[in-house]
Formats: C-alpha cells, sequence, structure tokens
C-alpha cells in the first residue's frame, strides 16, 4: 500500500494513457472494412442465381435459413453495440485515471 500511495500520480498516468492507447486502438481495429470486391459479389449471385434455377433449394429450408438470418443478424449488431459500448467505457475510463493523476493534489 505505502508503494501504491508514494508512486500513485505514475500508476494513474500510466494506466490511464494504456487504457486510452488501448481505446482508440480497439476503435481504430473495429472499423468496418469493405468484405468482398464487386467480382466477388457478382460471382456469389451467379452462384446462388444457379443454384436456384436448377432447383437445390426447398421452400421449407429457405425459411429456416431465413429464420437463422434475422437471428444472427440481430446477435452480430448487438455484439457491435457491446464492442461499441465497451471502447467508449475504456476511453472514459483512461482520460478519468490521467485527469485525475493531474488533478491530484500532493500532501507534504
Amino acid at each position: 500500500m505505502d508503494f501504491f500511495l508514494k508512486h500513485q500520480k505514475i500508476i494513474l498516468r500510466s494506466v490511464g494513457a494504456f487504457l486510452l492507447v488501448l481505446g482508440l486502438t480497439l476503435f481504430f481495429w473495429a472499423a468496418p472494412q469493405k468484405v468482398m470486391n464487386e467480382n466477388e459479389k457478382a460471382a456469389a449471385n451467379l452462384a446462388r442465381m444457379e443454384s436456384s434455377v436448377s432447383g437445390e433449394g426447398s421452400s421449407k429450408s429457405t425459411t429456416q435459413q431465413s429464420n437463422h438470418s434475422t437471428i444472427s443478424a440481430s446477435m452480430v449488431e448487438t455484439q457491435k453495440k457491446q464492442l461499441r459500448m465497451l471502447m467508449i467505457m475504456v476511453m472514459v475510463f483512461g482520460a478519468g485515471f490521467l485527469g485525475y493523476s493531474f488533478l491530484k493534489k500532493e500532501d507534504k
């Protein structure tokens, strides 16, 4: 405990700077990127049309797939919101630690 009280400013500044850097890194790491280019999209659409023309799919399987896709899409959106909230919390805590280390008065 004595070590923490002796080096409180340095510890708070380093933890605050680390959390700010971590939050910014997470923010730029999680930025959306293009997954497929135009040629890959066209090839996927062509394969989908060919399979529907050949009659490989049934109406029962397509309804089940659509139900699964809506659940999957909502889960992905929830995960994105949770990651965004985590990034915001990390940056707020980092700024708080850093700010408190500068505002804390020394007792002599």
